[in-house]
């Protein structure tokens, strides 16, 4: 085999790391590894490679989530301000919605609505951050009351299920879209 260094052997993972003896010199064990041992913890002859375990790709360990992954998190933003026309408001959410389809229901009154949707992020702060902007950089471009947040909730995708399960929470047949209160 070209490329290996003399004293080691060659492995898929290109590491080159036998467990016992390698080019450097002396046994694992005194290092916290495990020394000559095979993979039943039994003695391992001289020269032989420890067997490897790869893990395919996407595949975790049991429990584990990468802070990198996206994850679903349901949304709730609340605003409340002075007074506007209902048909105003009506027509500023159905353009948000319009500008965003992944809004699943608005409710509304002249001087409150509630914003229910999901957001895929890669923790709840950045959700938060994200659902927080919401109002305020489409203000202009749907029409949108100047209202301010009043309330937000963030919480992920098993939880929501969890309350839904519990009879908590809006019902999942409430419809989809822009409704009055």
């Amino acid at each position: 085999m070209s490329g290996v260094r003399p004293g080691t052997a060659a492995s898929r993972s290109g590491t080159g790391y036998r467990g016992g003896t390698g080019s450097r010199g002396g046994n694992t064990a005194s290092r916290g590894g495990t020394g000559a041992r095979g993979s039943r913890g039994g003695p391992r002859a001289a020269g032989e490679e420890r067997p490897l375990t790869s893990v395919a790709a996407g595949d975790r360990h049991r429990g584990e989530e990468p802070e990198h992954t996206p994850r679903l998190w349901h949304v709730t933003l609340s605003v409340s301000g002075a007074r506007a026309p209902l048909t105003e408001v009506r027509r500023a959410l159905e353009q948000l919605a319009h500008d965003h389809p992944f809004l699943l229901t608005s409710r509304y009154a002249d001087d409150h609505a509630e914003i229910r949707y999901w957001e895929e992020a890669r923790d709840l702060h950045d959700a938060a951050a994200v659902a927080l902007r919401l109002w305020g950089e489409h203000r202009q471009t749907a029409g949108l009351p100047p209202w301010e947040i009043v309330g937000l909730e963030v919480i992920d995708r098993a939880t929501y299920h969890q309350r839904i399960a519990a009879g908590y929470g809006p019902a999942p047949a409430t419809p989809v879209g822009v409704h009055p209160f």
